[in-house]
């Protein structure tokens, strides 16, 4: 057991983290903003992941003293040190519903009109959120009714944000070339290079989602966004105006494969906005990160902002309470997924391929990172193990306390 648990190796020096903008920026941006609860309580957990007031264990070694502090993950779906794991087996579980036929990534995307509407209230976020899931999906289903004549079967994932942070409101899609018959006796095959015409998917998008906006607006369901509110702006021209806007829909076939593209997706299906590796610095009041300039090639740029314009970027990307970004549809809904790909896989001629054992977190960092955590890293040697009780629970006040990941005194051996 460790002499003194109270003390251990300094950590290396690790780049900015965005734990650390928000411990060393919130307590000020907190005194000058009014946040939602939601929205305190994201920071407070991203501030305490993986430090002592969650707690964890402490692993030692009695032949030559080695100790490893752990601290638990605060598991918030914003946190970007968080939801690895999970991410890894949403990957792997949709890759085992992948069809041997051609697949297309769908995008549809709102106009940045909209954009102080979903942001006015959560009330609004909620309602228009789904009203872009239901008319993007309606879309799909109409069109393989109507142009392939069966069932499509397709998952949406919802992305809210763009490389600088701002509010971009769309869903990518990924749905395969082809439809279940009503029967389900025939597999219609789609086409391999073009599955539904661009122009009709966005004239059927921008309908359904109009329709949908105007009942909302007519049963009082939508908060104003200021400007509106207040009179500087009427609701009539807005709704001429994205009538007559063509709404920006991309369909194409994945270059690398289905395999590839649920790699790309499966990056931001459990991360919101931005990841630990783009940011750069946080001095004298600015934070430093980088991004893509699709616009420019997509060469790697950097962005500078002050911390409180940064944080509130972040922030406006944090989702209502149990809200589902990732949503199946068609033949491959929650309730009728596994006997609909049988079908499928049968009057194609194909096996399903075999599901992988599933891994403890042990064995997933033995696996992935080549690391037995039950052993000394510097002898061999199994580890002791004892667990480490919370301190400093996270409580939601007007101010964030310091980062300080220190082990507690009580050690308790398991």
């Amino acid at each position: 057991m460790p002499a003194d648990a109270s003390s251990h190796a300094t950590p290396a020096a690790k780049r900015i983290e965005l734990a650390d903008i928000m411990a060393r920026h919130g307590a000020e941006f907190l005194s000058q903003h009014r946040l939602p609860l939601r929205h305190r309580k994201v920071m407070q957990r991203i501030v305490a992941c993986r430090t002592a007031a969650m707690g964890g264990h402490v692993k030692w070694c009695d032949d030559c003293g080695y100790e490893r502090y752990v601290y638990h993950s605060c598991r918030n779906r914003h946190c970007p040190k968080c939801q690895t794991q999970a991410k890894e087996a949403w990957r792997a579980a949709r890759k085992l519903e992948l069809l041997p036929v051609p697949y297309f990534h769908q995008v549809f995307t709102l106009p940045h009109e909209l954009n102080p509407w979903i942001l006015a209230s959560e009330e609004n976020q909620r309602a228009l959120l789904k009203l872009l899931f239901d008319s993007a999906a309606g879309t799909l289903l109409a069109f393989g009714r109507g142009e392939l004549g069966g069932q499509v079967g397709f998952t949406l994932v919802l992305h809210t944000w763009d490389q600088l942070l701002r509010p971009h409101f769309h869903l990518h899609g990924l749905i395969a070339a082809g439809a279940l018959s009503a029967d389900g006796s025939r597999w219609i095959a789609g086409g391999a290079k073009f599955l539904f015409p661009v122009r009709a998917l966005s004239k059927k998008f921008r309908g359904k989602f109009m329709d949908g906006f105007k009942k909302l607006l007519d049963r009082g369901e939508l908060r104003l966004p200021r400007d509106y509110a207040e009179g500087h702006k009427q609701v009539r021209p807005l709704l001429k105006t994205l009538k007559k806007k063509s709404w920006v829909i991309y369909s194409k076939r994945p270059f690398a494969g289905p395999a590839k593209l649920l790699d790309y997706l499966s990056r931001y299906t459990h991360r919101v906005a931005i990841s630990n590796d783009r940011l750069i610095a946080c001095a004298d009041g600015q934070v430093t990160f980088s991004y893509r300039d699709r616009a420019d090639g997509d060469r790697r740029k950097r962005e500078t902002l002050p911390a409180d314009q940064f944080l509130g970027r972040f922030l406006a990307h944090v989702l209502p309470d149990n809200f589902m970004r990732i949503r199946h549809y068609g033949f491959l809904s929650n309730r009728k997924r596994k006997s609909h790909l049988a079908t499928i896989r049968k009057l194609l001629g194909a096996v399903a391929p075999e599901a992988a054992a599933a891994q403890t977190a042990e064995q997933w960092l033995e696996s992935v990172l080549d690391i037995d955590p039950s052993r000394c890293p510097c002898c061999g040697q199994p580890l002791q193990e004892g667990e480490l009780q919370p301190t400093d629970r996270p409580r939601l006040l007007r101010s964030i306390a310091p980062r300080q990941p220190r082990a507690p005194p009580q050690v308790a051996l398991t």
